[in-house]
């Protein structure tokens, strides 16, 4: 039984090479994207399956400067313009495995950025719902989206902190920039049974990365999940 097993365990790590190698040709960054998911994410305690395959499938190096490519797998944040970054691939998969978003789902970002958290939460919900207060960074993630296919985000300009209310309630929230409290329209716009997953502290220095929960009947539940670092939320 044991030789069975190992033997299988054998096949499965050459197919998974083969279908890397098949699919280098359209996709050269494939093989590091496999790896990113695998040492950087799946070893260290995410385990959802359906976060896992995004991760495996959305192009981070299509989401960075072209000069910045050879480096999207790698473990940590990158600038993009404007004084922003995207958020390292870890960090995007704990914040997305937060959530336990359904298929059905609808998803509210605050800070679209490059799009990739966006990207993301795309594979896993049914509507996503982006704001953006750079325009030039809303409009090269809109080409960009577009560019990859996405029909199931939406974005727009604006002020994050008072979030999206027509499109509210949201099963989801997911704040990719740090504001110093929770913004009270956030929660508000927070269904029942919602979870929202945002960084809380200072402008400068180490916040927390907050998990909220609101239950059925309307009661919000808190707990701090790790320190982390964000770029501010700006009003």
């Amino acid at each position: 039984m044991m030789r069975a097993q190992r033997l299988l365990a054998a096949m499965l790590v050459q197919l998974l090479a083969w279908c890397a190698q098949a699919g280098a040709g359209a996709d050269p960054y494939l093989p590091q994207r496999l790896e990113m998911v695998r040492c950087q994410i799946e070893a260290r305690g995410v385990s959802d399956p359906r976060v896992l395959a995004a991760m495996r499938r959305v192009p981070r190096h299509r989401f960075v400067p072209p000069r910045l490519a050879r480096l999207a797998y790698r473990d940590y944040p990158l600038p993009i313009g404007q004084g922003q970054t995207i958020s390292q691939p870890f960090m995007v998969a704990v914040m997305t495995e937060a959530l336990r978003l359904g298929p059905k789902d609808k998803v509210l970002e605050v800070g679209t950025g490059s799009g990739y958290q966006a990207a993301v939460l795309a594979q896993v919900a049914g509507q996503v719902y982006s704001i953006e207060i750079i325009p030039q960074l809303q409009e090269q993630a809109r080409a960009r989206l577009a560019r990859l296919g996405y029909g199931n985000i939406h974005l727009r300009t604006g002020d994050g902190y008072l979030g999206w209310p027509e499109a509210a309630p949201f099963q989801g929230i997911i704040v990719t920039c740090a504001p110093e409290r929770i913004p009270a329209p956030l929660l508000e716009q927070l269904a029942p049974g919602g979870r929202m997953v945002i960084p809380v502290g200072p402008r400068r220095g180490v916040q927390e990365l907050v998990l909220v929960e609101k239950d059925q009947r309307g009661n919000v539940h808190k707990r701090r999940l790790m320190p982390v670092r964000f770029v501010p939320l700006v009003r």
